[in-house]
């Protein structure tokens, strides 16, 4: 018989029929797995292959011996095709399994394997940017594990540092009071000066405050960091005296920066007065200026001190809240008190907060703290 459009589409409507009939009548054991819904596409392939040549036999384009035939290969080839579609679906099932358990590992905060069996593609994908997740989280939460202990060090130190302070304005206050004070000005000096020290004290945890939520926030100009420095040098230099250290500065050319002046040599001075606390006397600290060799369009300020060097465990602490130097950066007793560990932490936000770097290797003598900032043309 010939082929004409009717034909067609009375094969096309059978196929569709015996398709859509097996489709719903499959619907539980699509639902039961993954291994359900691919035997289920090849049944209902089957049965629209059936339908489409039952279709053609009622419009006498196929006889009915030979859709017999048909019917016996549909049958085999779908038998085939099932088996290979359960073979694939055990493969994405043993795929699944893994994928859950890496999600189950994410969740305990591990980090998933990577070995074990061959993925597919896509599943493989999938896992290693689970991998990728959790190696964030676990840094992220190191990160926060840290910043606690620090917080809780902080504390501590702070509690002492503000007790000490407190019980000697106590003590002198009940002195004058009573009157029995030998001296009642060098008392009030040295009340002045603790009141100094306390007040210095809260600025720097409310700058920290300010630095760690990301408030940090000023007016920015054309900053000579030339002159900028050699006001730091002049400023410190009484104290550098005091302490028996001498301090240098030396500059390779006139150069300048986008930033705050006030904040600039804020950071500048800590890293300066960090210095000579910790270089023992007759020891040299040296600020240098100069263009970072290996980063064009950057700046380089070095500040070189004497200390002996930081334990190589601390040299990734050294800029974290609350630090405070160990070992050979213990600073000597004497004229100058430790700090409360926030003048290098308040440095790094600072510098962080101008668009540049703050970072410390030891060098033979001492340690070199490196800062890095964008350089502008005057």
């Amino acid at each position: 018989m010939t082929l004409t459009w009717s034909s067609v589409g009375s094969a096309l409507l059978w196929s569709a029929v015996a398709g859509l009939g097996m489709w719903f009548l499959l619907i539980p054991l699509r639902r039961r797995s993954l291994a359900g819904s691919l035997a289920s596409l090849v049944f209902v392939g089957a049965a629209a292959s059936a339908g489409a040549m039952w279709g053609a036999v009622n419009a006498m384009l196929v006889s009915w011996s030979d859709w017999q035939t048909m019917i016996v290969l549909t049958a085999l080839s779908g038998v085939v095709t099932a088996v290979a579609a359960v073979a694939a679906a055990r493969r994405l099932a043993a795929d699944n399994d893994v994928l859950r358990l890496a999600v189950t590992e994410v969740g305990e905060g591990k980090v998933p394997s990577a070995d074990g069996r061959r993925l597919s593609a896509e599943i493989a994908q999938v896992r290693e940017e689970l991998r990728t997740t959790a190696s964030v989280l676990a840094a992220t939460r190191e990160r926060e594990r840290a910043l606690e202990a620090a917080r809780r060090e902080l504390v501590s130190w702070i509690s002492h540092d503000l007790r000490t302070p407190l019980a000697g304005l106590r003590a002198m206050a009940e002195a004058l009071e009573d009157g029995v004070g030998d001296n009642p000005d060098m008392y009030v000096k040295q009340i002045t000066a603790a009141v100094d020290r306390l007040t210095n004290m809260v600025e720097d945890l409310f700058d920290i405050s300010r630095i760690q939520a990301g408030e940090l926030t000023y007016h920015t100009d054309v900053v000579p960091l030339h002159h900028l420095l050699a006001e730091c040098v002049a400023a410190l230099s009484p104290l550098a005296a005091a302490n028996g250290v001498r301090l240098s500065m030396r500059a390779e050319r006139p150069a300048s920066a986008v930033g705050n002046s006030a904040e600039l040599n804020r950071a500048m001075t800590n890293l300066l007065a960090n210095g000579i606390r910790h270089t023992p006397e007759g020891g040299v600290v040296e600020i240098r200026l100069c263009a970072a060799k290996d980063h064009p369009g950057e700046l380089e300020i070095t500040v070189l001190d004497e200390c002996g060097g930081i334990p190589a465990e601390h040299l990734d602490r050294v800029f974290d809240v609350g630090f405070r130097g160990e070992a050979a950066r213990t600073p000597r007793s004497g004229l100058h008190p430790p700090g409360a560990g926030l003048g290098l932490a308040i440095t790094r936000g600072i510098v962080e907060a101008h668009q540049g770097t703050v970072a410390v290797h030891n060098t033979a003598t001492g340690c070199a703290f490196r800062v890095r900032l964008p350089e502008i043309s005057d």
